[in-house]
């Protein structure tokens, strides 16, 4: 069950996600770019986009603040601060694998290769029936060898969804690790469940109260009839920050824009 009609069709061609030999093609077009990196190329439609440090409040250095008394002489010491460090704010991608997602999944693992291959503090997860840490892979200079081991080095890739079971593990594994300092979290799912959506809401609930926000990104949500009647969409719903498109590189475009404006960081 979908959760839209059957005569629900997409808006235009434009809506529908790139084929696989698509989104290669616009691999080498524009930059996104973390901040106190070069940048890596992913498509021709993302604009630059930096994504907002929280910046540490500045302190008095005593030791630079002698020295400029030193330099001074007598009369008023000028004091000194010690540079503001940058502190980049987590991001954690949650990306369903399963059969129902394989081609959305193969374009987001794109624009994530993109972010990952210079952003020190992004970490990525695939799940399908099992969960498994994808980030080392993702930092190989080469996007489709990079997305080739994402496919051969994931068990479960184009199979079944077990989303409770996933998040449970990551909960338990996962989260005390990576969901420091605000960490904003991605979930790429259709909510599509073949537990029926058992364990989702607890596993949701306890994820939402780890994370700064929990964003849905559902490619589901091309359908303008789309609602969430599946029991795993369903149980999602309550505990997420916000729901978002993500089917075509304009939906991905859009989320490129509010990553890098601070809206979702």
């Amino acid at each position: 069950m979908l959760g839209c009609s059957s005569g629900s069709r997409c808006r235009d061609a434009r809506t529908a996600a790139p084929s696989a030999a698509q989104i290669p093609s616009a691999n080498h077009s524009c930059q996104v770019k973390w901040p106190g990196t070069h940048g890596t190329s992913f498509t021709r439609i993302i604009t630059d986009v930096t994504i907002s440090p929280k910046t540490a409040a500045a302190r008095p250095s005593p030791r630079a603040t002698m020295r400029a008394a030193l330099r001074a002489g007598a009369g008023v010491i000028p004091l000194r601060y010690r540079t503001r460090s940058m502190i980049e704010p987590p991001l954690v991608v949650l990306c369903d694998i399963s059969g129902s997602m394989e081609r959305y999944s193969r374009m987001l693992l794109h624009f994530l290769h993109a972010l990952a291959a210079d952003a020190r503090r992004i970490h990525v997860f695939a799940f399908g029936t099992r969960l498994t840490n994808i980030t080392r892979h993702l930092r190989r200079r080469d996007p489709d060898a990079a997305i080739a081991k994402v496919t051969r080095g994931v068990a479960d890739w184009a199979g079944g969804t077990r989303i409770g079971e996933s998040l449970a593990t990551f909960n338990r594994l996962w989260a005390r690790r990576v969901l420091g300092q605000n960490a904003t979290v991605l979930l790429f799912t259709d909510g599509l469940d073949r537990s029926g959506g058992e364990g989702v809401e607890l596993a949701a609930r306890r994820l939402r109260a780890s994370c700064r926000r929990l964003i849905w990104l559902n490619p589901l949500l091309r359908y303008e009839a789309y609602a969430p009647l599946a029991a795993g969409a369903q149980a999602l719903r309550g505990h997420v920050s916000e729901l978002r498109a993500c089917h075509n590189l304009a939906s991905l475009a859009d989320l490129a824009r509010a990553l890098g404006g601070g809206r979702l960081v």
